[in-house]
């Protein structure tokens, strides 16, 4: 089970820093009025979404594989259930971002860089959510 830990945290890290990247070179394409820049920045985009798309996928696989071989534990735990639910998020997070990827590549970007600002700022607050229920495990 140890080594399944370590395959997640390595998966889950790889797909925070993709998540923690992706949205910034949204800020950037987004404020962007260079043409040959900004089709840079949408190709930088989409290999960067179908890099860590995988590691999402393997970090939902490893997780998946540690709560099952821990569920007499965790069944009833409300902090699992916090960061399970912080982690429905963060899929949402991720495919929303898959939308804009095709949005920008499709030059059809209505939004503005100080939204993509905000925006940049889930995966963070979701990152403290997540470590915390697993660390301090509050409830």
């Amino acid at each position: 089970m140890e080594w399944v830990k370590v395959f997640h945290i390595v998966m889950m890290v790889s797909w925070f820093a993709g998540l923690f990247y992706l949205p910034r070179l949204f800020v950037n394409h987004a404020a962007c009025t260079n043409d040959d820049i900004a089709e840079q920045l949408s190709a930088m985009e989409g290999r960067l979404y179908r890099f860590v798309t995988p590691m999402m996928w393997l970090t939902l696989l490893s997780g998946s594989a540690l709560t099952w071989m821990q569920w007499d534990y965790l069944q009833g735990e409300p902090w699992f259930y916090i960061k399970i639910t912080t982690v429905g998020f963060l899929i949402w997070y991720h495919f929303h971002c898959g939308h804009w990827v095709k949005t920008f590549a499709e030059q059809k970007n209505q939004r503005s860089h100080v939204f993509y600002r905000w925006f940049n700022e889930a995966p963070v607050l979701a990152l403290v959510v997540i470590v915390s229920m697993v660390i301090v495990r509050p409830f």
